[in-house]
């Protein structure tokens, strides 16, 4: 199974990328959403892909990330709902709207991608509004974590120093200013700090 091709994207046209790797150019299927945010002709494009095997033929389908590729399985385990609906349902509508819509149980929503009628719209739902809450639940459990990660400071090599030299947070907070403002690299910072605190 091909589930990543990075290279140099050769050309783009009606909804399929071709996309030098090693000298091979391989034909990507993408959603018209992802058409819209490929790089320029020449440069890196890096997709993850799915391989789907049909009796005419292998075909590549490209997402630019885990989960319009794992919507896109979900999608195509819904009986009528292939490949090319499943890239309609992305590429027209947006991943987030679309699991917005299942979670919501909003058919009508659905209902506006090309091939997708008022039934097909609703067996999606019923089938997958379960595994899409929960794959909802798990994304923002994740973006949650990233974000109180990115809002942590990073660590504090002087401060850290001087409490390891025996001194406490108090004692040192000013001196650390002061250091700081004084010397660039952390090491000239602890000499200057540790000749205040010595006085």
């Amino acid at each position: 199974m091909i589930g990543r091709i990075r290279g140099e994207l050769l050309g783009i046209d009606s909804g399929m990328a071709v996309v030098d790797c090693g000298g091979v150019g391989y034909e990507v299927l993408v959603p018209d959403s992802v058409m819209l945010r490929m790089p320029p002709i020449g440069e890196r494009a890096d997709l993850l892909t799915r391989q789907v095997f049909r009796e005419d033929g292998v075909t590549l389908y490209g997402f630019l990330d885990g989960f319009q590729r794992k919507l896109f399985d979900l999608l195509l385990s819904v009986k009528g709902c292939g490949p090319r609906i499943g890239l309609a349902l992305i590429g027209q509508l947006g991943e987030d709207a679309v699991a917005g819509a299942i979670v919501g149980q909003d058919s009508r929503a659905l209902a506006r991608a090309t091939g997708v009628g008022p039934k097909l719209a609703e067996r999606i739902i019923l089938e997958l509004k379960d595994k899409m809450a929960e794959e909802t639940l798990h994304r923002r459990a994740i973006a949650s974590v990233a974000g109180k990660l990115a809002k942590q400071e990073p660590p504090d090599e002087l401060m850290d120093a001087l409490i390891a030299l025996g001194y406490k947070r108090t004692e040192v907070d000013a001196v650390a200013g002061n250091a700081r403002d004084s010397a660039d690299t952390v090491e000239d910072q602890l000499r200057f700090a540790l000749r205040k605190l010595q006085k």
